[in-house]
């Protein structure tokens, strides 16, 4: 009979990277941040009109991409603290589609990850 759940070390050790990866991607998300709300400076004050309007495009595409990123990072962020709620809940690496135990070497990998690897195919 297959495991059900992943043991009490197991679940320490996915705890531990999970916690590891959230501290990178709060890092992360504060300097996108900080990125975005410094952008308006971009050293131009002594120059023409012109010049700041010919770099107005760039910017703004620039802030957009920013902007996605910070938001992509928010979700990636909840979604690991999500992951550790099903740990302290016991029913981390269970997938929701087929109730089987997710791959370790899958959750290794996409920490927070609610799908097998064949349910997430099933899916495409």
């Amino acid at each position: 009979m297959a495991t059900s759940r992943y043991n009490d070390a197991d679940l320490k050790e996915f705890k531990d990277l999970i916690n590891e990866k959230l501290k990178e991607a709060q890092i992360d998300l504060d300097l996108l941040k900080g990125s975005l709300s410094h952008n308006d400076d971009h050293g131009t004050d002594d120059t023409g009109r012109s010049f700041n309007m010919m770099e107005d495009g760039s910017d703004t595409l620039s802030r957009e991409e920013m902007a996605q990123l910070a938001s992509r990072q928010e979700k990636f962020i909840g979604n690991l603290q999500n992951a550790l709620v099903r740990i302290e809940n016991k029913t981390y690496g269970i997938c929701r589609a087929t109730g089987k135990l997710i791959q370790k070497k899958r959750l290794m990998l996409v920490p927070h990850a609610t799908l097998s690897i064949e349910a997430k195919n099933a899916q495409s």
